[in-house]
């Protein structure tokens, strides 16, 4: 019997990590992609170019990885850079050259790093040009890799975690709860590969589905809530979008979320598919 396999991006931690053990869960081996390989790695993560921020971050592939063998499923470890276009060709014909085909590419990874709460005015366009890099361009170029085999199969799901910021303007400035135009256009251009696919590939038997988390508490958000002027905010744990993505990826019925936008914690809620939230 064929594996059934999902491609996971940002799997070292956040919503990344906890959706492919939550895959896993539901029988999926899964190719595990991200930068950090080892717990204890660090990176500038500052959202912004006045300060830095290189503390460690929790979670690893190496960490994700034996959560998804933990849930009985095998994982294949690929490292990834969004900002690094061989990378991310190499992790996708990797993937398919040991296992064959994808049944589920989960685009979650993002850029963190100075650009995403600078303002307009102090935004350098070489820097829009990075988040756009990561967040759009790569997904592009990874999708690409991947619908294909999914297309010749006649079967397959792409889950974009998609985000609030890509259809909404803030309601603050950059720093005091809002965003800047780096992270929310780069979203926003995400954001639109899904309906572009629904139409193109309408009878191919693929689901493409953007999923919108809402507020989640990640790591990254964690340690970095205070400058981003979320603070005060209550969020999601990872396991909420985790849970909506292996629903996503099962349910007979989610084929009707082709070409849609899915509310992450509305369709958690509704369906109790995390017992005890909210």
């Amino acid at each position: 019997m064929s594996r059934s396999v999902a491609f996971v991006t940002g799997a070292s931690r956040g919503i990344g990590k906890a959706s492919a053990v939550a895959l896993a869960k539901a029988g999926f081996d899964v190719v595990l992609c991200a930068r950090s390989r080892r717990e204890g790695e660090r990176r500038e993560h500052s959202p912004t170019l006045r300060s830095s921020d290189t503390r460690a971050l929790p979670g690893s592939l190496e960490t994700t990885a034996r959560c998804v063998a933990d849930a009985g499923r095998e994982a294949l470890v690929l490292p990834m850079d969004l900002l690094a276009p061989e990378s991310v060709e190499a992790a996708a014909a990797e993937a398919l050259a040991r296992w064959g085909h994808v049944d589920v590419l989960v685009n979650n990874a993002v850029y963190t790093g100075p650009g995403n709460l600078d303002r307009f005015l102090d935004l350098p366009v070489e820097v829009v040009e990075r988040i756009f890099r990561a967040n759009f361009f790569s997904p592009l170029q990874l999708t690409q890799r991947i619908l294909p085999g999914m297309l010749e199969r006649g079967r397959g799901t792409i889950l974009n975690l998609t985000s609030h910021v890509a259809q909404h303007d803030p309601t603050a400035p950059a720093g005091e709860g809002g965003w800047g135009l780096g992270y929310a256009a780069s979203k926003g251009a995400f954001h639109r590969m899904v309906g572009i696919l629904a139409v193109e590939h309408a009878d191919s038997g693929v689901c493409f589905t953007n999923v919108d988390p809402g507020f989640v508490v990640t790591e990254w958000m964690e340690q970095s809530r205070e400058e981003l002027g979320f603070a005060a905010l209550r969020g999601a744990p990872p396991a909420v979008p985790a849970a909506v993505v292996a629903w996503l990826a099962t349910a007979p019925e989610a084929s009707r979320a082709n070409g849609a936008t899915i509310l992450a914690q509305e369709l958690c809620a509704e369906r109790g598919l995390v017992p005890g939230w909210p």
